[in-house]
């Protein structure tokens, strides 16, 4: 520890002003803060799927002539699974994947049973991704012929139970919380408290911001079982929980914890002041090592540079622990109980501090945020681009009270401290605060990355589709179904999955939507159950298209099938 706190002056000054007052305003303020934040943001951004679904085969909603001896799943990123989540049900309502299935990196594979009948088979799943986020879903495709009744999509897609999606995001903020309160109370207590002043209303504030912490990871372990199977809050059984342990997730919590408890030791000589650097040096290697637990278990694990992410959040969370805890300590305990020579010592040193912080924290974020975003589409056009900006913008109202503080303080000195400063701090304070209810938000929400990814590969892929007459099943194929040039392909089949011959084909497109008129499109017959034609369609949005096929003399049907392009 240095001796810059032991030489600070222990001149008279103002009696100490209800530190535990003081500290119940701060305490108040945090609670207030962070409720308006989560209530305000939560809602409105349900915990999304970050991984998502690249190709499949068969391929979603195409009829194929005999059944598969497996199913794949292909994922934008690794995944692991979640017991009995990953099922085919086929056209009987009965399971006919055959074993349990595999997972090799971002590849699901499904062993199929021999015994297949034709109809519409149905794939559930529920996965994990890298980011530790659950990822429901399901798709159909048919063997010989779409059944009439095809299998529902239940559980596996179903929404996170909102009770266990509060419960996520509440031990996301706590652990913020508790972070700033005990590196900012360990901080100062430890390098700028004056002697004289009373340390123990600060030093039970580090305490409870450790209790916090432990607290948050304890329950952040407990509801990710039910986050990851789907099940309610109190529906968590001993496998689930075994699950989330002996996984990356469970690994940096419990590392975490460790942490927490080798801190609780070393703690006590630098709260009271008596800390030498052999006291330091492992206090600051456990730190460093907390900090990391942050980003092993969330985006940054599953960034395209994993290592590049994980010390980057490293370092945004560590600068925002010192600058934010830095402040809840000025504002509620030094400009209230230290003197004017006290402040003039103390408020340089902390300025000083407060920049290296808040230029990690800006180049960290910036590079963390050029990862997740990557485009101008994924800053303005998904929910974690929006929420990124609204918490840049919370944060150059903040920094722009911080510059305002300091300006303060080179200009009148620290007679400014009981007036203005105090008013300017305390709005820092409130900035910081809801910039963490932004954050606890934002870690929940899928990464700009993968919500592009997904409505690209959602909308852009070729469309596979199939539609029902007392005649034939009809299969529509369109690719790439995107604005332009576009290959469109007509299939035929009887019920029980043949061929069937159509003598004469007719197709029209419309986009009511758009006011674009119904459009013939010159169909090509190649067999006797195919035909194909070319369809470019000037704009996206969902297009109405309809089929006609007769298939003699006097029979002939007519289909219509809403095709996305995008």
């Amino acid at each position: 520890m240095t001796d810059s706190t032991r030489s600070l002056p222990r001149g008279p000054g103002p009696a100490p002003r209800g530190p535990r007052r003081g500290l119940r305003r701060v305490l108040a303020l945090l609670g207030a803060a962070a409720a308006l934040a989560v209530a305000a943001l939560l809602p409105a951004t349900p915990a999304s799927a970050h991984a998502t679904v690249v190709g499949t085969n068969p391929k979603a909603g195409s009829v194929i002539p005999t059944a598969p001896a497996q199913v794949t799943v292909e994922f934008s990123e690794p995944v692991s699974m979640v017991s009995e989540k990953i099922r085919v049900i086929g056209p009987d309502g009965k399971r006919h994947d055959a074993e349990d299935p595999r997972t090799e990196g971002s590849r699901v594979t499904i062993p199929m049973r021999p015994d297949a009948p034709n109809g519409t088979y149905l794939v559930s799943y529920r996965i994990i991704s890298a980011d530790s986020h659950p990822v429901p879903g399901g798709f159909t495709y048919s063997v010989g012929a779409p059944s009439a009744n095809p299998p529902k999509l239940t559980d596996a897609a179903a929404e996170v139970d909102p009770w266990v999606r509060g419960a996520v995001s509440l031990s996301k903020f706590a652990g913020y919380a508790g972070l700033v309160l005990v590196v900012g109370a360990t901080l100062v207590l430890g390098l700028l408290w004056p002697q004289r002043l009373d340390r123990r209303s600060p030093t039970r504030l580090a305490w409870w911001g450790l209790g916090t912490v432990a607290f948050a990871t304890v329950l952040a372990l407990v509801v990710q079982a039910p986050y990851r199977s789907g099940r309610g809050l109190f529906s968590v059984s001993a496998a689930d929980l075994q699950q989330v342990l002996a996984n990356e997730f469970g690994t940096g919590h419990l590392i975490r914890l460790g942490v927490i408890a080798a801190v609780a030791f070393l703690l006590p000589p630098i709260l009271g002041g008596r800390a030498t650097k052999v006291d330091a040096i492992p206090a600051v290697v456990l730190a460093i090592i907390g900090m990391g637990t942050w980003p092993i278990s969330g985006h940054a694990a599953a960034s395209v540079l994993p290592y590049v992410s994980v010390i980057a959040d490293s370092f945004h969370v560590a600068g925002a622990a010192i600058w934010i805890g830095g402040l809840v300590m000025l504002f509620g305990y030094l400009l209230r109980q230290a003197n004017e020579v006290e402040l003039g010592a103390i408020l340089p040193i902390w300025s000083r501090w407060a920049m290296l912080a808040v230029a990690a924290v800006v180049l960290a974020g910036t590079v963390q945020g050029l990862l997740e975003v990557s485009s101008l589409d994924g800053l303005f056009g998904t929910a974690y681009g929006q929420l990124l900006l609204v918490k840049i913008v919370l944060f150059l109202l903040v920094v722009g009270a911080a510059t305002y503080a300091r300006r303060l303080v080179d200009e009148a000195g620290t007679a400014a401290a009981p007036r203005r400063l105090r008013q300017v701090v305390l709005a820092e304070v409130v900035g910081t605060v809801l910039v963490l209810g932004v954050s606890s938000v934002l870690v929940q929400t899928a990464p700009a990355r993968s919500a592009t990814a997904e409505g690209e590969l959602g909308a852009g892929l070729p469309f596979s589709g199939t539609a029902v007459t007392s005649l034939f099943t009809l299969q529509v194929e369109l690719s790439p179904a995107r604005p332009g040039p576009n290959d469109l392909h007509l299939y035929a089949y009887t019920a029980d999955g043949q061929a069937k011959n159509v003598i004469e084909w007719k197709a029209t497109a419309t986009l009511p939507s758009a006011g674009v008129e119904e459009v013939a499109i010159p169909m090509v017959k190649l067999t006797d159950n195919h035909a194909s034609g070319q369809f470019s369609p000037p704009t996206a949005g969902q297009w109405r298209m309809k089929f006609t096929a007769r298939t003699s003399d006097i029979d002939e049907a007519t289909v219509t099938v809403t095709v996305p392009v995008s």
